[in-house]
């Protein structure tokens, strides 16, 4: 018996020392980025990127949605150092999870073009990416945030990755925590990152899946909204390329509110991956649901836990220091 109390306190020590050491790695990155970092180099920063951003969204409302898209995409993939942003063969733009999805590349040239006539070659493309995220969802109606700056720019892409670890709305509840936890974020951030579909469009083919059974007539999935599921059917016809949009928001789909955690309560979620976190059978459900629950009737809840979670997410390792570069076109490597 003593020897297997002495062998669960040597589990417990090296379980505490591993959580240690990764909330000391979590501190240092956050102390190597900081929120006056471009203060005395680029000290109208914020401003340039809030113009151009305000541009983009007035041209078309959308892309506040598809702006917000490319900061988590570009995180969860070797961390938030704008590898997504580069124009390779093999690279993560041409992953199965961007190819003809991820969108918003023209306005990121805008926006660096813009910086790099006020600061040129200090501003990184990994730090526009994040402050054109949260501005995408201050001028949708959310909460502002500090953003943390300071990242540089990373010199590979990671097509493989991107495959793999961003999360589907093909995938289990089970499959998207985990792929979340992987990059140390945990069942809040799942919950209140979700609502980022509070605005934005998706195409047919990401849910087609729920809408129609083998016969192509009656919608296979019994937690979708009847209704619904025949205005989608109309939207979206097995002869359709797949390609047609219905919003992720239904009836709510360009402000960043919490709607979206209303419409899960009543089967009107659109994607698999969102119902999930009020329907799904896994046990993860049960705080999932709770969360959803608590997001649906306390808006200040929700757009607080969102901005927290954010901060979380663009401090995945980042590159600093002497790290990277910092690119002078977003698309390509300096030579």
């Amino acid at each position: 018996m003593f020897r297997s109390f002495i062998s669960s306190f040597i589990r417990l020590r090296r379980s505490f020392l591993v959580v240690m050491i990764l909330f000391a790695f979590s501190s240092a990155v956050k102390a190597q980025l900081s929120t006056d970092f471009y203060q005395q180099s680029c000290p109208k920063l914020l401003q340039i990127v809030r113009k151009e951003v305000q541009n983009a969204i007035k041209s078309e409302m959308r892309m506040a949605a598809s702006l917000l898209r490319l900061h988590f995409h570009d995180c969860f993939v070797n961390g938030c150092d704008a590898s997504l942003l580069l124009d390779l063969t093999d690279g993560e733009k041409s992953a199965i999870p961007n190819v003809n999805s991820a969108r918003g590349f023209e306005v990121i040239d805008a926006i660096k073009s813009s910086v790099e006539s006020s600061c040129s070659g200090v501003v990184s493309c990994a730090d526009i990416l994040t402050i054109a995220a949260r501005d995408s969802v201050v001028l949708s109606g959310g909460n502002s945030w500090k953003v943390l700056l300071g990242r540089r720019d990373g010199l590979v892409a990671n097509q493989t990755g991107a495959n793999a670890g961003l999360p589907s709305p093909f995938d289990t509840l089970d499959a998207i925590i985990s792929k979340f936890a992987n990059v140390g974020l945990n069942v809040t951030d799942v919950v209140s990152l979700s609502g980022a579909h509070t605005i934005g469009l998706a195409t047919c083919r990401t849910f087609s899946n729920r809408l129609f059974n083998f016969s192509g007539t009656g919608a296979p999935d019994s937690t979708l909204d009847s209704t619904m599921a025949t205005d989608l059917q109309n939207q979206c016809p097995t002869t359709s390329d797949g390609f047609n949009t219905a919003p992720l928001d239904r009836n709510s789909r360009d402000l960043f509110d919490n709607h979206y955690f209303q419409n899960l309560l009543t089967g009107k979620g659109l994607l698999s991956s969102d119902q999930l976190l009020f329907s799904g059978d896994a046990a993860e459900t049960t705080s999932t649901k709770s969360l959803v629950q608590s997001y649906s009737s306390n808006s200040n809840l929700f757009l607080t836990d969102f901005a927290n979670s954010m901060i979380k997410m663009g401090s995945i390792s980042p590159l600093t220091g002497s790290a990277g570069e910092i690119r002078q076109n977003c698309r390509v490597l300096n030579s």
